[in-house]
């Protein structure tokens, strides 16, 4: 799916970045052509469109290092296919940055002038058993700790992560996983300039309930997504620009995002699915139940229709709204026409950050857990964190 498709199925006919990027690509690409990159976590949706947008300004050297082989393997091909090749140094390094053959990796080169972490467990599905939920906070606040400890070691000049617009009042554990990875930011930004971006749901990233579209009549199986929960949306092109913007031009504790405007609207996944489906050829058909959809699925695509099931959510971890900062957060609205910034100061807790993560490790310690104890851990750090679990889990729906 091409990006203008992307842009007319949530509702918008321009880019939201484009006057910024226009404005500042001379510079960036002057930046960029001097300097040298890691992107970790490079093969994800959000990961390919950051290492492209690099890329296309012909850096002196980026490497791409990502757990999925595959997904590496395919942004070469993708890469070599629409963008050619560039003067300066391109490799990609299947690698987990939790193994000792990272710290291998980055102990025989590490030497980078900025460093983008785009890795992270990003579903609220992510969070149901207390197994997965643990490897949550392993990759969106450890891993990030530690790969910002090896840029200090290594005289990084920037460090960059992602963030989620989830991190702002957080009602899951994955956007308070996020909140808890801001504070361990705040702490390291002593000793290194940091910046993060709050994002928008990225459309039809990998993994996302749009993705699933595309999957789902692939499949011939039938459309299930929510009737009422709206959300903001970026294309992919766009969460890279947001994220070179950040890394490029952010200040020390800066978190970018994007600015509320006519431009950035909010939709329903169930109005995007009707879109889809239409921009594909059938009309979406609305069922009353899963056996009814899966049923129909055997007949109605020859009729030119589609079996959909949208329903109200009840599952656990859903927000009802969307923000990107709280009322306590101090904003730079002017610097640029589509992107704000959250301007922080230096503030954490040395003895909160501490004990969580002693915490944490004990529990991995003794190799016996539940999902209770982690629970109860990120209330103490986030005594206001709006948790409840409803008992119900998204894996428990079509």
């Amino acid at each position: 799916m091409n990006e203008k498709e992307v842009l007319n199925l949530i509702g918008r006919t321009n880019e939201l970045f484009e006057a910024d990027i226009n404005m500042h690509d001379k510079e960036l690409k002057k930046i960029v052509s001097l300097s040298s990159f890691l992107v970790i976590g490079g093969a994800g949706s959000i990961g390919q469109a950051v290492v492209k947008e690099i890329f296309k300004r012909n850096p002196k050297k980026i490497h791409v290092v990502d757990i999925n082989e595959n997904n590496l393997t395919e942004l070469v091909r993708d890469i070599r296919s629409s963008l050619g090749y560039i003067d300066g140094d391109f490799n990609t390094f299947a690698l987990d940055i939790g193994s000792i053959e990272y710290d291998a990796f980055i102990k025989s080169d590490g030497h980078y002038d900025y460093v983008l972490n785009l890795s992270a467990l990003k579903h609220v599905r992510s969070e149901e058993d207390p197994y997965t939920l643990m490897r949550m906070i392993d990759i969106n606040i450890f891993n990030t700790d530690k790969t910002i400890k090896q840029s200090i070691e290594n005289s990084t000049k920037k460090y960059f992560c992602v963030s989620t617009d989830k991190a702002a009042n957080p009602v899951n554990m994955m956007g308070a996983s996020k909140r808890i990875m801001e504070m361990f930011l705040m702490q390291r930004s002593k000793e290194i300039n940091i910046s993060t971006a709050r994002f928008a749901n990225v459309a039809f990233s990998d993994g996302s309930l749009l993705h699933s579209f595309n999957q789902r009549l692939s499949k011939m199986q039938p459309i299930a997504a929510p009737s009422d929960i709206k959300r903001y949306f970026v294309t992919p092109k766009e969460s890279g620009e947001l994220c070179l913007m950040s890394c490029i031009f952010g200040n020390n504790r800066d978190i970018f995002f994007p600015k509320l405007s006519e431009s950035l609207h909010l939709t329903t996944f169930s109005e995007i699915a009707v879109k889809y489906l239409k921009m594909k050829g059938f009309e979406a058909h609305i069922c009353s139940s899963e056996e009814e959809a899966r049923d129909l699925v055997k007949t109605l695509p020859d009729q030119g229709m589609w079996p959909c099931l949208f329903t109200e959510s009840d599952t656990t971890g859903e927000k009802d709204f969307e923000e990107f900062f709280t009322k306590n957060e101090k904003l730079d609205t002017s610097k640029f026409s589509s992107l704000g910034i959250i301007k922080n100061e230096v503030s954490y807790n040395d003895d909160q950050l501490n004990s969580f993560e002693d915490s944490i490790n004990r529990l991995k310690y003794c190799g016996v857990w539940n999902k209770e104890d982690i629970v109860g851990e990120f209330f103490k750090i986030i005594p206001n964190f709006n948790y409840c679990d409803k008992g119900k889990y998204l894996g428990e729906k079509m």
